[in-house]
């Protein structure tokens, strides 16, 4: 990759980690689902006027809206407002590979390696870790309904990997329109519409900052860009980036939040950033050509609708598009005009006086008598 382009991917990455911080501070100004309604429609218009219609069907449109709006961003922010640490939730939210692999075995006939399996195991190890250190001093519900929302997140992936979109920027953007309605409706159904209206009555210029970060910045330019990466490159290359996601996230909340980053975390990061590092294929070697532009903007949003390019593996169904075809035996070619003599003579071998026993050359068949 160019230094510059290498610079724009730890560039989104940071911001997608630093975006943990803001939502935390957003979570001061508005009830989480009101504040996740907010985001979408913030980060939907007005690009959805200027952008031209999605290239997939509108069922994948609605389906990953629902699933990646609602279910995880959902659950994400009532986790964070519930007390999960935004450091933490930035590292949680990575088991996203975990369930992405399961998934995709189950619907896409992915089978993952040895080494993917190996992975995940290690990632689990992590979750595990994190649960304890959390538990020893934190809300556990919290907790699980951030590993819900990685587990929404990984069923988005596979919903964008069967959607395929030609272009990531304009199907996020049609995506970031449908949980709109559903997350004012049960905004008001659990949040209460006394709590809604007073949080847009107190609406300040630092929530309208927030909330424009956490659409336009780390929303569209973020995915905008991340979307371009894998358009240049192949997804092997840029999804290893994705994983500065909890460094930047962990440690930009450390720097504002003050948060606490125990041994024990310390331990898990380091367990569950191998594990999705594994899972994803990085340093894998594969024998799968570099992927074209569907795969490599499938796998941006089927990994990452964020943020993270997911693990796509090249035993699914859409690899078998870019396998070497095997052309069938056929006649050989006619020799180009000027090869070397020792594979096509262009005069026949006169046989040499000098030498007894010196066969005659046999003249040069024609495709009549090759027949």
């Amino acid at each position: 990759m160019r230094p510059r382009h290498i610079a724009l991917a730890v560039l989104v990455a940071a911001l997608w980690g630093v975006n943990f911080v803001v939502i935390e501070l957003g979570l001061d100004h508005f009830p989480p689902l009101l504040f996740s309604a907010l985001r979408f429609l913030a980060a939907a218009v007005p690009a959805i006027f200027l952008l031209g219609r999605p290239s997939v069907a509108w069922k994948w449109v609605v389906g990953v809206g629902l699933v990646l709006g609602v279910g995880k961003f959902g659950l994400l922010f009532i986790g964070m407002d519930q007390g999960m640490p935004a450091g933490l939730s930035s590292l949680v939210l990575q088991i996203q590979a975990v369930f992405t692999a399961l998934f995709a075995a189950l619907a896409l006939s992915e089978r993952p390696g040895r080494i993917r399996v190996a992975g995940m195991a290690v990632a689990l190890a992590g979750i595990v870790v994190a649960a304890v250190d959390e538990g020893a001093g934190g809300p556990v519900l919290a907790f699980v309904l951030v590993v819900g929302a990685a587990a929404c997140w990984g069923v988005s992936n596979v919903f964008t990997r069967r959607a395929a979109p030609q272009d990531a920027l304009t199907f996020m953007v049609w995506v970031s329109a449908v949980p709109v309605l559903p997350l004012l409706v049960l905004s008001l159904l659990f949040e209460g519409p006394d709590r809604d209206a007073e949080a847009l009555a107190a609406l300040d210029w630092s929530g309208v900052g927030i909330i424009l970060f956490v659409a336009w910045v780390s929303t569209v330019f973020g995915f905008g860009a991340w979307g371009f990466l894998l358009r240049q490159y192949p997804a092997s290359s840029v999804a290893p980036f994705t994983l500065l996601v909890p460094v930047f996230g962990m440690s930009s909340a450390a720097l504002v939040l003050g948060e606490d980053v125990s041994p024990l975390r310390w331990c898990a990061a380091a367990l569950l950033v191998g594990g999705v590092a594994l899972t994803s294929g990085v340093g894998l070697r594969t024998a799968t050509p570099r992927p074209g532009p569907e795969a490599g903007v499938s796998a941006a949003t089927a990994g990452a609708a964020v943020a993270v390019a997911g693990p796509a593996t090249a035993s699914g169904p859409r690899a078998a598009a870019g396998a070497r075809v095997r052309r069938p035996a056929g006649p050989a070619a006619p020799p180009p005009p000027g090869a070397s003599a020792s594979r096509t003579p262009s005069t026949p071998r006169c046989p040499d006086p000098s030498r007894p026993g010196t066969p005659p050359a046999a003249a040069p068949r024609s495709p009549a008598a090759a027949e």
